[in-house]
């Protein structure tokens, strides 16, 4: 599962089986589901319903997901190396911001050898996202990193890296009362304050 794993995010993992998010680049198999689901989920007069439907409307966004079980992708033969599949989720996510009239649709899909029922896998999603989320909102509050103008791919990785680093150390803080923002700072100035950060 090494190699797939590289090409995945792990999101539920219990005993042997997964839940995991396929991502574009594994090329053969993502363009394989993508069509296979655009064909049976997503396409007009497809006869395929979501298994969930909800909006929310926080932090200024409104958000729609559907979630899709596309059965027919599950046999693809450019997915023969996931051992024990048993779903393909297909997940459309259309965000608007409130009052800019801007738009976004985005479809992720999904790999589960789970034999749990789709709610209970959406239900897995949706405590990802609630993470992913989080630390989003931790990341550009303390670090600002949406203001980033680093547009060279892998040096903008490394420095994600270091982000999210620098709030592990900083998150296990527990004597200060000061919010992420105010100990990074502190840390920027106080090198023994650094050091105790970095010690643990």
């Amino acid at each position: 599962m090494g190699y797939q794993k590289a090409i995945a995010d792990r999101i539920l993992e219990r005993g042997a089986n997964y839940l995991l998010v396929l991502k574009a680049n594994h090329s053969k198999a993502f363009r394989a589901v993508k069509e296979c689901c655009e064909q049976h989920c997503f396409a007009r007069g497809a006869t395929t319903k979501p298994v969930f439907d909800a909006f929310d409307d926080s932090h200024g966004r409104l958000v729609r997901r559907h979630v899709f079980v596309c059965p027919e992708a599950a046999d693809l033969k450019a997915l023969d190396t996931w051992s024990g599949l048993r779903t393909v989720l297909a997940v459309e996510t259309i965000r608007g911001v409130n009052g800019s009239g801007k738009v976004e649709a985005e479809i992720r899909y999904f790999l589960s050898s789970c034999r749990d029922d789709p709610t209970v896998l959406v239900q897995a999603i949706r405590r990802h996202w609630t993470i992913e989320n989080g630390l989003h909102w931790i990341l550009d509050v303390t670090f600002r990193e949406d203001d980033s103008r680093v547009r060279n791919r892998t040096a903008a990785r490394n420095l994600a890296v270091l982000r999210k680093i620098a709030i592990n150390l900083i998150g296990r803080d527990r004597t200060s009362r000061i919010s992420m923002r105010a100990r990074r700072k502190q840390a920027a100035w106080n090198d023994e304050y650094m050091l105790s950060l970095l010690s643990g």
